[in-house]
């Protein structure tokens, strides 16, 4: 079965202003965004990707537009289901405004239970996700043979909650995995199970550096901006 390419679209200008963006419109990518956007080309140029599907949402359409300008024989697929997870009435909210509310203690802790007021749950969201994975598996396969690489463009929580299905783990834990803006991550299927190579690569390890204020306890919902 084929290898799966996940990036999350660069940094966007939600993530800098700390906003829930769901499927706000108009979130673009910001300056930093951009330019990591710009790099993408680069660092997939060994890659022969059979396919791309991108999110509909704008920052991923924005994220892969250089891929494809360097790959104009591939035409971008758009799949709803790899879009971002419908927050409902949290969509557009500030994070630092949403962060006591009763439900975050319930999207960090048992996700599985959280359902977004005038939204959809974390679980509708893994799910409709992982059955789009799986019909690009079988199409990817049909059209371009078992050992063929594509890419999907995609959000933080998606990226997460499909690792967390390929990995076998409920997804009550899924919050304990971490991808930055524009990170890489990739798995391969196969008949009986699929094994995760890459989980969020940059290339580039500023964000470990020690900040003069550490990182909190909790996983930053819809994902973080990266490295300051």
């Amino acid at each position: 079965m084929p290898t799966l390419i996940l990036v999350r679209h660069g940094r966007s200008t939600a993530n800098t202003e700390g906003v829930l963006a769901g499927w706000t419109p108009g979130v673009a990518l910001d300056e930093r965004g951009a330019a990591q956007a710009a790099a993408l080309p680069g660092r997939l140029a060994e890659l022969p990707l059979a396919e791309i599907v991108t999110s509909p949402l704008q920052r991923c359409q924005e994220t892969i537009r250089p891929l494809l300008q360097t790959r104009p024989e591939l035409t971008p697929h758009t799949d709803e289901r790899i879009g971002e997870c419908h927050y409902g009435d949290w969509s557009g909210r500030k994070l630092d405004e949403l962060k006591d509310q009763p439900l975050m203690e319930v999207v960090q802790a048992h996700p599985s239970a959280a359902a977004f007021p005038g939204g959809e749950s974390m679980r509708a969201m893994q799910t409709r996700a992982a059955e789009a994975v799986r019909e690009w598996n079988a199409r990817v396969e049909r059209d371009h043979g078992a050992d063929a690489v594509y890419l999907m463009c995609s959000h933080g929580d998606i990226i997460k909650s499909l690792v967390a299905d390929a990995l076998g783990l409920h997804l009550d834990l899924f919050q304990r995995i971490s991808v930055e803006p524009c990170s890489i991550t990739a798995i391969r299927y196969t008949r009986l199970r699929p094994f995760l190579v890459r989980l969020g690569d940059t290339g580039d390890f500023t964000s470990l550096v020690p900040r003069e204020e550490p990182p909190g306890d909790e996983a930053p919902v819809g994902g973080g901006a990266g490295a300051p």
